[in-house]
């Protein structure tokens, strides 16, 4: 689950398994699987970053570093 922003600014909890696309256009607009679709505040790496956080948090796979060491 991610928490996102409507455009007004409530602020709502989404299931990240069910994102079927990720788009700005120049809104970011989610689509989920079931065809329903969300405008969001966030943009479209802030709602990856989001969605990449929690399912490494929910798999517990390691973050890949970079030659640099840097994340």
């Amino acid at each position: 689950m991610v928490i996102l922003h409507r455009l007004k600014g409530a602020e709502f909890v989404l299931n990240a398994d069910l994102i079927e696309t990720v788009e700005a256009n120049p809104d970011t607009i989610i689509t989920l699987v079931n065809e329903k679709k969300f405008i969001v505040q966030e943009s479209v790496a802030d709602v990856l970053e989001k969605v990449v956080t929690y399912k490494t948090r929910i798999h517990r796979l390691p973050i890949a570093k970079t030659e640099s060491g840097e994340e």
